[in-house]
């Protein structure tokens, strides 16, 4: 199961670390975040190295429908409820800033960056819609109410946010990579302290480092953040179709489980079918049903999933890794918007790192408060896969798995790991294979 990003570029390679290293900063994971975060700290001049357990990109951002947008569904009101209008606000500019970043970097890069409009819209909400436009015009965020958006079927309307962007991620992964300082196929296996700073074993040798990021989608460590509550996983699904009509645009359903669309080339990208990892949902046959209803001449030339970590207040984790770790950071929970979310991460920990002051450090805080009604929903979700009297089980946290016929693996509903028919680790938070499987 290839994307159309991983089919449509060459990616650079990078040794593997053989021996014992010394860093100011460590960056542990290889994706966006990590990638971005080590691009900007070699422009801040800071000693840094960079360990991935495969390859650069073979992540979630492989996976990406990569919008660059700061119109993360209907999120303004409930931001603007939870945190106030001076964090709503900052959270907007925050990813705006982000958009704009992005330009800047794809002008000496090809990777078919370009400005575009981007539109959530709703089948039977109208009410949702208007108190979103309400929280819009109170944070002064420019939009536009569209009463008949260009989709294939009927809508009740959709709010437009104005000069957004889409890119191809891995082209322009491979381009910000080009001369950092990475070791590839290094499996960070354990961080330790010492007097001489934080020692990363890895796969192939040491790194012995000043502070450390952990940039690994879900954050490895399970003793320190709580980030096994505080987060969760989410599976989703994507479609590229040949022959099918360009859309004026970028869209998204305000529904959680909706549909996504844009466009890339010829191809027409098509996400949806979300469902919690371990649950059930709509999967790909969702996609290949709205596909046939709606877009019946086109052909599906590549079909995909993706993971993405979700936070229970829409804000991602970025910052300290939790209140009494000294010297050691996170990027995590960018709730399926992970190209912004990298972006604002890699400016704020530079800064972090620099002792530059950053203004949106306390409103992504890691240890902001998350005494939601979602933490207790997520508990009980843990507790449930503590309880199940099953096998095989996660060596995470000993979370029973559940077999997902469709994509043929082994997932954990707890906190989204997922593993191979033969136990080969495919997700994290676990680090390491099962050790027997039997179905």
């Amino acid at each position: 199961m290839r994307s159309v990003w991983t089919d449509t570029v060459g990616m650079p390679a990078f040794s593997e670390l053989s021996g014992d290293l010394r860093v100011d900063v460590l960056i542990v994971g290889g994706g966006m975040a990590g990638v971005l975060t080590a691009f900007r700290l070699r422009q801040a001049g800071i000693d840094y190295a960079l360990c991935e357990e495969e390859t650069v990109g073979s992540g979630t951002t492989r996976n990406t429908t990569a919008k660059i947008t700061s119109q993360h569904g209907l999120i303004y009101d409930s931001l603007l409820r939870r945190f106030g209008a001076k964090k709503a606000g900052m959270y907007y500019r925050a990813n705006e800033e982000a958009i704009e970043a992005y330009q800047t970097l794809c002008k000496s890069i090809d990777c078919a960056f370009e400005r575009a409009d981007h539109s959530v819209y709703t089948v039977g909400n109208e009410a949702k819609l208007d108190r979103e436009m309400k929280a819009l015009r109170r944070l002064e965020i420019p939009f536009r109410r569209v009463d008949a958006p260009f989709l294939p079927f009927d809508v009740d309307g959709a709010i437009l946010f104005p000069d957004q962007a889409q890119f191809h991620p891995l082209r322009f992964l491979a381009g910000i990579s080009e001369g950092l300082r990475i070791y590839e196929h290094t499996r960070v296996r354990e961080l330790k302290r010492t007097k001489d700073g934080i020692v990363a074993v890895t796969s192939g040798g040491t790194v012995t480092a000043n502070r450390v990021i952990v940039a690994t989608h879900f954050p490895i460590l399970n003793k320190h953040g709580a980030y096994f509550l505080k987060q969760y996983q989410h599976r989703s699904y994507v479609l590229a179709l040949k022959n099918a009509p360009a859309l004026d645009g970028m869209y998204l359903d305000d529904d959680a489980d909706g549909l996504s669309f844009r466009n890339y080339g010829e191809y027409l990208l098509i996400g949806g079918g979300s469902h919690r990892t371990g649950k059930s949902g709509g999967g790909f046959r969702e996609l290949y049903e709205v596909a046939d209803l709606y877009f019946h001449r086109a052909s599906v030339a590549y079909a995909w999933a993706a993971q993405d970590c979700m936070t229970l207040d829409a804000v991602p984790y970025i910052g300290r890794y939790a209140a009494g770790t000294d010297g050691l950071y996170v990027a995590t929970g960018f709730n399926k918007w992970g190209m912004t979310g990298s972006m604002v991460a890699a400016r704020l920990l530079c800064d972090l790192m620099t002792g530059t002051e950053n203004p949106y450090a306390e409103l992504f805080s890691p240890s902001r408060s998350v005494l939601r009604p979602a933490l207790f929903e997520n508990a009980a979700e843990a507790l449930l896969g503590w309880i199940t009297p099953t096998a095989p089980r996660c060596p995470h946290l000993g979370c029973a798995l559940h077999w997902n016929a469709e994509e043929r693996s082994w997932d954990c509903p707890c906190h989204g790991s997922r593993f191979s028919e033969d136990g080969t680790l495919l997700n994290d938070p676990a680090t390491g294979d099962l050790k027997a499987v039997q179905k």
